[in-house]
């Protein structure tokens, strides 16, 4: 069952959730630095990968929101696994790259 708009809402602001996003963009961010230069898009990739790395904070705070609209997300809230929260980061990630 789907998050509410109110626990939706209170999981994009809420810290631990956050940490947790910010530690998937920066796995993210390593592995995209660490792929092939012909993946399409490298260099935006790379761009976003080196600003995650310079400022993590924000990376996170602007992918959480996405994040938590993910079906996956919607389906578990906090207490979504890592490699599940992992892959709805990679794919919001994907999406604005």
């Amino acid at each position: 069952m789907a998050l509410t708009y109110d626990e939706s809402a209170q999981l994009m602001k809420d810290a631990t959730f956050i940490g947790r996003v910010k530690v998937a963009c920066l796995k993210f961010a390593e592995s995209i630095l660490n792929e092939a230069t012909n993946v399409t898009a490298h260099n935006a990739r790379v761009r976003w990968a080196q600003e995650c790395y310079r400022n993590p904070d924000y990376q996170a705070n602007q992918i959480t929101p996405p994040t938590v609209m993910d079906p996956n997300v919607q389906g578990t809230g906090s207490a979504v696994t890592d490699p599940v929260l992992q892959g709805a980061v990679e794919a919001v990630i994907n999406q604005i790259v």
